[in-house]
């Protein structure tokens, strides 16, 4: 439910950054530079809520973001300048950030205790939330404001958090005896510089796919409405249309990393994501940019959550932040990268950038197969 509501409320948000665009006044430059916010105050948070995690527990950090996130999602409607818009956003993605290292730590606990690949399930909770929140989103534009909109899902989240945070609160995760009795030796491995190296390089693999996935939240729906002449509703529908596809691939991502094991998952995720969002970026029609989204969404589904997870396993709560804090990186380059590449080229081409990281994503995975076994 924690991983659903984060993404409800993330597409909530993204699906009214062009109302938010227009109220401000803001360029594209000048709105990326505020997208920036969001990112910076993510990667500000995650480090600490590691070591948060680590002295009260992944649930109630879990939980206290729970309760932040919702509060901050209001706030971005009531500005009226990209400098108040940024500064807000600061504090959006603070809890944002807080929310998901806090969330994924809980799950890569509970991924060891079932002893399966099930990482991809959390991630399709949390990409099921975002097709649900984007295509509300998609259906209120044109009736509700803003202030309205991110109003009431403030309020949605309040509830979600105060109905299920009680019961993440009374479960403790089971911890086998190796692990109750070897604390020093968990440390010794995270700080080991060959699982450090690991790490940073399943953090980068984190980054190129995060790049993809803040892209199309932060720049979809504008590039479908601005440079696709489509209707705001049929625009937002786009990040719902991505969110639905990543659904879908973490869903079967389970079975397919059984099957197939990570190097393959890493390697054809970004290969078929690259090819993907090339259409979405550069077609002529909206339906055939919709198709790109689509594809996109199928390659990218479970990159990041075998990144996150296998950092997760060498380093526990560390590791999840270390690569999240990478993978974030992401998302903190890609809002002003590609408003800067729209000022001086065109949106559809900032948006090959897309592309090109999402083979780089391909290309390292590749090379994390001999990274992980020599």
């Amino acid at each position: 439910m924690f991983f659903a509501l984060d993404g409800f409320l993330f597409a909530g948000w993204v699906v009214r950054i062009p109302a938010i665009k227009q109220q401000t006044g803001a360029s594209a430059s000048t709105l990326g530079l505020a997208l920036l916010g969001v990112s910076a105050g993510a990667v500000i948070t995650m480090m600490l809520t590691g070591r948060l995690c680590r002295r009260y527990g992944s649930h109630a950090v879990t939980v206290a973001c729970g309760v932040l996130l919702p509060l901050s999602i209001a706030l971005p409607a009531q500005t009226h300048s990209a400098l108040a818009l940024g500064l807000v956003l600061l504090v959006f993605g603070a809890a944002y950030g807080g929310m998901n290292v806090a969330m994924n730590s809980a799950a890569v606990d509970l991924v060891a205790e079932l002893r399966r690949p099930v990482m991809p399930s959390f991630h399709a909770a949390f990409s099921l939330g975002g097709m649900v929140g984007a295509g509300l989103g998609g259906l209120v534009a044109g009736g509700l404001s803003a202030s309205t909109h991110l109003f009431l899902l403030a309020g949605t989240g309040l509830l979600v958090t105060a109905f299920a945070g009680p019961a993440l609160l009374r479960h403790r995760p089971a911890r086998t005896a190796p692990e109750r009795h070897e604390p020093q030796r968990r440390a010794q491995r995270k700080l080991d510089p060959r699982a450090r190296r690991i790490v940073v390089l399943f953090g980068v693999i984190a980054l190129c796919t995060a790049y993809g996935e803040g892209a199309l939240a932060d720049w979809g729906a504008l590039h479908l409405e601005q440079d696709l002449d489509a209707h705001p509703g049929l625009a937002a529908a786009g990040y719902a249309l991505f969110a639905l596809t990543m659904t879908i691939g973490r869903l079967t991502g389970t079975m397919l990393l059984e099957r197939l094991g990570q190097t393959r998952i890493l390697v054809l995720g970004g290969a078929v994501a690259a090819s993907g969002m090339l259409l979405g970026a550069l077609a002529p029609t909206v339906w055939l940019a919709l198709t790109g989204f689509a594809v996109t969404g199928l390659g990218l589904a479970n990159i990041f959550p075998v990144a996150v997870g296998r950092a997760g396993e060498l380093a526990g709560p560390s590791g999840v932040a270390a690569a999240s804090t990478l993978g974030y990186g992401g998302m903190l380059l890609g809002p002003p990268a590609i408003g800067f590449l729209a000022d001086w080229f065109s949106l559809p081409l900032a948006l090959t950038t897309v592309a090109l990281l999402a083979a780089a994503a391909a290309a390292l995975g590749y090379g994390a197969r001999n990274a992980t076994h020599a």
